[in-house]
């Protein structure tokens, strides 16, 4: 299993700043954003109400009772308490669901560019990864027809993002029935929808593949609360679904973690009952913050991008500028891009090459415009040095 991309980049942007660097991040899907008072009040009530110990491996019945209640509110799905496992993280919720419905032999359809981690938790379960390719051109988004032919009998799970993170694409309500009309072909694929930059949307409205009559005993909808909450250290993810896949990676949790944290639990029914002003709040900041860089980058016409609709990040197609050469040194690749990036403007971005994308770097603009602005000026000036 390969290391992850983006924190492998995040470490080595720390070993930089812990040496005196002033190194801007760009690398983390992180927001900068403390998460709201009224949620961290909650948590310390619940301390001081004494919910200090171990809580059920599926998550606190008031919690799953407020994600199902959110659930119907907001998405239009009638997933009930116990259809539904709270984590440590959405990525654990994806990693429980795999390791209980796959194995050997199985193959997983993956929407590139796709999320990091997706690709290699796939390949730890032994199944095998499918990716279905789309570029900048249209929008990040694979056709329907691709997406069939890479369908086959072994393939057990289909498994995208919107709004997606690396590239920020939203699936229209339109794009997600056609999605769905399709896979009327092939009842036996059950499809994995993760939603946790839902509340991150610039002028669109989100759309559940599992709100769909014929897709919802099919269909498993992840989300969390670090992205639209600013809750990344609590660690916390939720998943709906078919009972009989929520009480197998239900199991999976059990072996592995138990239930997640008590105190973060009371936190996020709190999270969740709000009016999500804070969440709109912070939808409007990274909003500005993506037309503040979608304008700075026209200094860098070397990079082609598109104009992502959600989440907080960008994913230029930088080709190029693979074979120039600073010395004796060759840019040869994503890889090598960001690291010259790093090393010569001292800012840290990702390359696409784990993101399934490899002719691409992912940007993220979870931070200040002023900020933006000085690495994107970096960035253009270091890339001035290549020949």
């Amino acid at each position: 299993m390969e290391e992850s991309a983006t924190l492998r980049m995040a470490q080595m942007a720390r070993q930089l700043s812990n040496q005196g660097f002033d190194v801007i991040n760009l690398s983390l899907g992180e927001p900068d954003f403390d998460t709201p008072e009224f949620i961290k009040d909650a948590a310390i009530q619940s301390l001081r109400d004494g919910h200090t110990k171990y809580t059920p491996v599926a998550g606190t019945l008031e919690l799953r009772k407020a994600i199902s209640a959110k659930f119907a509110r907001d998405n239009q799905l009638t997933y009930a308490p116990d259809a539904i496992l709270v984590s440590n993280g959405a990525k654990q919720c994806f990693a429980n669901l795999c390791f209980a419905s796959l194995e050997e032999g199985d193959e997983v359809v993956l929407l590139a560019p796709y999320w990091v981690s997706y690709y290699e938790i796939v390949k730890l379960t032994g199944a095998k990864p499918v990716c279905v390719h789309a570029d900048v051109h249209t929008d990040y988004k694979p056709n329907c027809a691709d997406i069939a032919k890479a369908i086959n009998p072994r393939t057990k799970l289909l498994v995208y993002s919107s709004p997606c993170n690396p590239t920020g694409t939203v699936f229209s309500e339109a794009e997600i029935i056609e999605l769905a009309e399709m896979l009327k072909q092939f009842p036996e694929v059950v499809v994995v929808s993760d939603e946790i930059y839902e509340y991150i949307q610039f002028g669109t409205k989100h759309f559940s593949i599992g709100s769909i009559e014929h897709m919802k005993d099919r269909c498993v909808t992840i989300n969390g609360f670090s992205k639209g909450f600013s809750m990344t250290g609590w660690r916390l993810g939720y998943m709906g679904g078919p009972k009989y896949l929520i009480e197998a990676s239900t199991k999976i949790q059990g072996q592995f973690t138990s239930g997640a944290a008590s105190f973060s639990q009371q936190a996020a029914v709190a999270a969740l009952q709000s009016d999500l002003q804070t969440a709109h709040s912070m939808c409007q900041a990274y909003e500005r913050r993506r037309d503040h860089l979608m304008n700075a980058l026209k200094s860098i016409p070397e990079f082609k991008i598109n104009r992502p609709q959600g989440a907080f990040y960008v994913l230029p197609e930088v080709d190029s500028l693979f074979g120039k050469r600073i010395g004796d040194r060759v840019i040869a690749n994503a890889e090598d891009l960001a690291l010259f990036i790093l090393e010569e403007a001292k800012v840290a971005i990702v390359s696409g090459i784990a993101f399934g994308a490899p002719n691409c770097i992912r940007i993220s603009y979870s931070i200040a415009e002023d900020k933006i602005s000085e690495a994107v000026f970096r960035i253009r000036k270091a890339l001035d040095l290549l020949q």
